[in-house]
């Protein structure tokens, strides 16, 4: 885990970590500075003004496009016709500066000396401020009956957690604060969003490759918002390691695992999404593109671990990069679909394919140094080599037979030189493509990799190459891809970060929920008579009145059976336990006690679960199904003023002392009082 204030690459402190407020149950927020002037928040600095920009000419072609279509008038056609052109030219000059901003794969490398390949990272996708305050404040007077003015500092806390979560630092910490924000919507989805109707607040967010904006109504868009910046925050923190060092590698390894998790996961569980980035054909993209980070990781990891001068050991390595050029080739294909090809930034499309070529290259010198720079076997050692031989090319190559191959020099050289001939080629292509896309040339790292690795290559073959060769050389087979650790696409781990619902003063969710309805809250005053107060009580927070004696006291003030006690003489019994409301109950004396019950309303809020499913699906069109939203499993607390406590069953007896209580068993707890 890196420190929450680790140097950024560029020598600063990472987007100036600022603490928005205290600790919190053990946790800190903390979100970057986005006036600090690190170059990676002056490129989110300058990726939001690019939105806010692009915002302001779409609308601004909006408007045009529906006056031209609603004039008759001939000289304002063409005046607004003048008009369009003027503002989609600004468009398409706005796009094409904001992908070169996505381009500038540099910002999250590492600030090593050593040279490695550059690797693609995402940038955040933006959002525009939120202002709960008041949509809040009323849903709590009007769903909750209680005054919304009493949780103004519940709300601020709340606004200043997303305004945190928006800048992120580029370390554990920001990964914590995402996923803290993630587990807090869950709470406030429960608390705030009824099935059958909306919050009324738009959530805004922009799109992270184009910049055009998306607005909806559903929390699911939020939710799906801030997993793609979790899984984007990974790809910059896996971008950013020193790729040279065993541990470096390990945490880029671990990194681009879990940004294919986060991508994954929403791409599984989130549909018909607004905006490009987050639909199924990006996500799919955007997996591939960071299970081949993950392999070309694993590639580098096997150089620094294998022997360079063993046999066995350069015909895995060579195995290893074309598994990575296999990986690449993939992604590149997905990327020159129809419906991407416009759609993701030319540098990466390009970046991909000059790694595919540069890995099949590799893989071909790889094989080429085996077969010429070590010894031919022994007898004890050939059938070993015979054995990894047999599986290490598609086709087997031309020639004499395999013992043959490996134990003569000669015929060990003529097809070493056939695969760096093929190296060469490979590596040319790839300067090739490279040279093609200008945001690339500007980037030396690369140039210099693929410039080192081809004159290694040219190097090696002058050095085998005999004047008296008449023999053509050779066309060398393909190589058997094969990877000795496959990547991992790791799903996020909600519960890795626990959160207290920060409006848990409203009471437990099994009863103070979004989706239930209850009466209005009804004031009791009981009298103890000699039978007590004639009701039997079940279950915690909040206890339940389970059965009411007919012609008791209780029955008399009014007591029905499945009332909830949420006040005994003013003190709140929402999260009480059984043992804490029967104590307040025997401690009344002869004035007898007020207490404060609400009664459910029926069968609209048994199904209100379904329904509101239904209402997601069909209305939102953002939410593939109710498994993201009805997940129970984000923490588990033993407090009782945190989580999800209220989905505890409660023991069952098998005796039922009433057969007309609500609830067809009655609890062991339950007695009568």
């Amino acid at each position: 885990m890196m420190p929450p204030e680790e140097e950024s690459p560029d020598g600063d402190r990472d987007g100036g970590l600022v603490l928005l407020h205290g600790p919190r149950s053990g946790s800190t927020r903390k979100g970057c500075d986005p006036f600090a002037q690190t170059q990676r928040s002056k490129l989110q600095h300058r990726r939001a003004r690019i939105n806010q920009q692009i915002n302001k000419e779409m609308r601004m072609r909006a408007g045009a496009e529906n006056l031209f279509r609603a004039t008759s008038n001939h000289k304002v056609k063409e005046t607004v016709a003048l008009e369009l052109s003027y503002v989609n030219s600004n468009l398409q000059l706005l796009k094409e500066e904001l992908e070169e901003l996505n381009s500038s794969m540099d910002v999250y490398q590492n600030d090593s000396e050593s040279i490695s390949v550059p690797m693609i990272p995402l940038g955040l996708k933006e959002t525009k401020e939120l202002d709960l305050l008041v949509p809040l404040r009323d849903f709590i007077s009007e769903h909750y009956g209680e005054e919304g003015v009493l949780f103004e500092k519940e709300i601020k806390e709340f606004m200043e957690l997303r305004q945190a979560m928006r800048t992120p630092s580029r370390n554990e910490a920001g990964l914590e604060l995402l996923m803290e924000y993630y587990n807090q919507l869950y709470f406030l989805d429960s608390r705030f969003f009824p099935p059958t109707k909306t919050l009324g607040v738009f959530f805004h967010w922009y799109d992270s490759l184009t910049g055009v904006p998306s607005h909806q109504r559903a929390l699911a868009f939020e939710k799906g918002s801030v997993l793609f910046n979790l899984g984007a925050l990974h790809t910059q923190i896996g971008a950013r390691q020193d790729r040279t060092s065993l541990p470096g590698l390990n945490q880029a390894i671990d990194a681009f695992q879990k940004a294919a998790g986060a991508f994954n996961y929403l791409k599984e569980n989130f549909s018909n999404a607004p905006s490009l980035d987050m639909s199924a054909a990006s996500l799919t993209m955007l997996v591939r593109l960071m299970v081949a980070q993950v392999q070309e990781c694993v590639f580098e990891k096997m150089t620094l671990l294998r022997a360079q001068n063993d046999f066995q050991a350069r015909l895995q390595l060579a195995q290893e990069a074309a598994r990575v050029e296999d990986v690449y080739s993939l992604v590149h294909q997905t990327m020159s679909q129809p419906h991407m090809k416009d759609y993701v930034p030319f540098s990466w499309t390009t970046m991909v394919q000059v790694k595919s070529e540069h890995f099949k290259a590799l893989s071909h010198y790889f094989a080429a140094i085996a077969l010429c720079d070590c010894p031919a076997p022994s007898d004890a050692e050939l059938l070993e080599q015979e054995k990894a031989f047999l599986q290490f090319h598609v086709t087997m190559p031309e020639g004499p037979s395999l013992r043959v191959l490996l134990q003569d020099p000669e015929e060990r050289r003529k097809l070493g030189k056939a695969h760096l001939k093929k190296a060469i080629m490979k590596h040319e292509e790839a300067m090739r493509i490279h040279g093609l896309c200008k945001i690339l040339r500007k980037m030396d790292i690369l140039q210099e990799v693929l410039s080192f690795a081809h004159k290694r290559s040219l190097s090696k073959y002058s050095e085998i190459d005999h004047e008296e060769d008449f023999f053509e050389t050779g066309e060398a087979p393909d190589i058997h891809p094969k990877t000795h650790q496959k990547p991992e696409i790791k799903s996020p781990n909600f519960s890795q970060v626990k959160v207290t619902d920060l409006f848990h003063r409203l009471g437990p969710l099994s009863v103070f929920s979004a989706k239930n309805k209850w009466y209005p809250a009804r004031r009791v005053h009981l009298m103890r008579g000699e039978n007590g107060f004639g009701f039997t009580l079940r279950g915690d927070s909040p206890v339940l009145i389970a059965g009411v004696i007919p012609g008791g006291c209780a029955a008399e003030a009014g007591l029905k059976e499945g009332d909830y006690i949420i006040s005994v003489n003013g003190k709140d019994c929402k999260w009480s336990k059984h043992a804490e409301v029967v104590q307040l109950l025997k401690s009344t004396g002869k004035e007898g006690v007020d207490i404060v019950v609400i009664t459910l309303q029926g069968s609209e809020c048994l199904k209100a679960v379904d329904r509101k499913a239904a209402a997601m699906s069909s209305g939102s069109g953002m939410l593939k199904s109710n498994k993201e939203n009805s997940r129970k499993s984000l923490m588990n607390s033993k407090s009782a003023s945190t989580l999800l406590v209220w989905s505890k069953k409660s023991k069952r007896s098998k005796k039922s002392t009433y057969s007309g209580v609500p609830f067809t068993a009655v609890g062991d707890n339950e007695a009568m009082y």
